[in-house]
């Protein structure tokens, strides 16, 4: 059993991390404050093949599997979580299209993605059904060669930059609820669409979050990906791929929050003594060190066995769980450790405290990974 990482890991985590810090660092606090997307950022990361760097190099990715972009993802959130989603969540929705949709689908929608040309989106969430799919009310009915699609969408990553994306939606309402839906690939620019961007969100504020209002949109049967009635299998096979994801920015974000704290309790003083060599201070930062490593080797298992073709579902939602756990953590100790500077934007923690809640929300809150989990001990 081997805990390191191969050279060209430890290359690519050196080329995002150094990305980052020249690319996305001089202008995350200005994109935060702004709510401003960064295309910009997100095409000259397709240029250096961060952006889906899963997918396998026959459909435009850098073929470097989960774990690679579980690195990406770590290194770009140590710089910014809202700008670095811009880049790795381009992809969100290319998940399904790579295990279910069919050779052409690949082809003509993944590259361009890659490359950083377009964007994708998974337009899952709806307004009553987010964890309980029960409460899904979008509907494709079949008419002719097309499916009319109607519904609402909400918290959609990318959902008013998007060129495509993959919608949920109900199309057979006679089945079972897990065997009533089907998923359709859309395009962003079609007929009775509507979208909002979402403003005034507590963090990842560069990210782009939409509402989307869906009206008799028509796409050709073609556009079905996978099989009609399997839509809920599929999702949730997004979401257990995607939850490593989440858990990578987990890491990213709490290691920041360590790094900046390490360095601040170095060069404070109180009451004449370097804040860092007190006990109590010595005790957060090591909580924080312990946490970060627990949660490194976790997250790097998951995306492992993914890579590996013997994927572990209960590990990425443990994983995204604790990734959830640990950021918020670490960024409330961060904040503790600056005093009141880190209450003011001069010091990035504060941004970092505001980033950190999303990953207890999105992608399964922590009470649903906790029900998927508690419900596998359950039945042992």
């Amino acid at each position: 059993m081997d805990f390191e990482l191969s050279e060209e890991m430890r290359m690519l985590a050196d080329m995002a991390y150094k990305f980052a810090v020249k690319e996305i660092e001089p202008i995350a606090a200005e994109a935060d404050e702004q709510e401003h997307y960064t295309p910009e950022v997100r095409k000259k990361a397709g240029a250096n093949g961060l952006i889906g760097s899963w997918i396998p190099e026959a459909y435009g990715g850098a073929g470097v599997g989960f774990l690679g972009n579980t690195i990406i993802t770590e290194q770009l959130s140590r710089i910014c979580m809202g700008i670095g989603l811009n880049i790795v969540a381009a992809t969100f929705g290319c998940e399904n299209l790579l295990y279910y949709g069919t050779e052409e689908q690949k082809k003509t929608y993944m590259p361009p993605v890659c490359a950083g040309d377009t964007v994708c989106a998974g337009a899952y969430t709806e307004p009553n059904a987010g964890t309980d799919v029960a409460g899904y009310k979008t509907r494709a009915v079949a008419d002719g060669d097309d499916f009319v699609l109607t519904g609402n969408k909400i918290f959609i990553t990318n959902g008013t930059v998007c060129d495509w994306m993959v919608v949920q939606a109900i199309t057979d309402p006679e089945e079972k609820v897990h065997k009533s839906f089907s998923q359709f690939i859309v395009p962003a620019d079609s007929p009775g669409i509507v979208r909002t961007k979402i403003k005034g969100k507590l963090g990842i504020r560069a990210s782009d979050t939409a509402e989307i209002a869906l009206d008799g949109v028509r796409v050709p049967k073609t556009n079905l990906v996978g099989k009609r009635g399997a839509g809920f299998y599929q999702l949730m096979h997004f979401f257990d791929t995607t939850r490593v994801l989440v858990a990578a920015q987990g890491i990213g974000l709490s290691q920041a929050c360590l790094d900046e704290s390490v360095k601040y309790c170095k060069e404070r003083t109180v009451f004449g003594k370097v804040l860092g060599t007190y006990q109590i201070t010595m005790q957060k930062l090591t909580e924080m060190w312990i946490r970060i490593e627990a949660l490194r080797n976790m997250t790097y298992k998951a995306a492992v066995s993914l890579d590996g073709g013997k994927p572990d579902y209960h590990l990425s939602a443990m994983a995204k769980y604790f990734a959830g756990q640990t950021a918020v953590f670490c960024a409330n100790l961060a904040v503790e450790l600056h005093g009141g500077y880190g209450y003011v934007e001069e010091y990035k923690v504060q941004k970092w405290y505001r980033d950190a809640k999303i990953l207890e929300l999105y992608e399964g809150t922590k009470e649903a990974e906790v029900m998927t989990l508690g419900k596998v001990l359950m039945s042992r």
